[in-house]
């Protein structure tokens, strides 16, 4: 510990082009720390059960407006829903 906290007391002597340089750093390391933790929590959440089957209710209502933007797509390209199957 003693050895912490006197190379933080050496920081402050360094130049800012080197402190700025050590918190760069210090950034980078946390923001890959948080998302290596929020990737295993999400990846632990998302294979539960009960969330997928919340997450196909959640998506129902988008398969209808998919079925809206596709058929208005092919209404301006001419197709009629028989011939786009074919």
């Amino acid at each position: 510990m003693k050895k912490v906290i006197h190379h933080i007391r050496n920081i402050r002597s360094k130049s800012e082009e080197d402190r700025r340089h050590i918190l760069h750093i210090t950034i980078v390391i946390a923001g890959i720390i948080m998302v290596l933790l929020w990737t295993f929590s999400l990846g632990r959440t998302i294979t539960n059960p009960d969330t997928k089957t919340k997450i196909k209710q959640d998506l129902k209502p988008f398969s209808a407006l998919q079925k809206d933007v596709v058929g208005s797509f092919n209404g301006i390209n001419g197709k009629t829903p028989s011939s786009s199957n074919q």
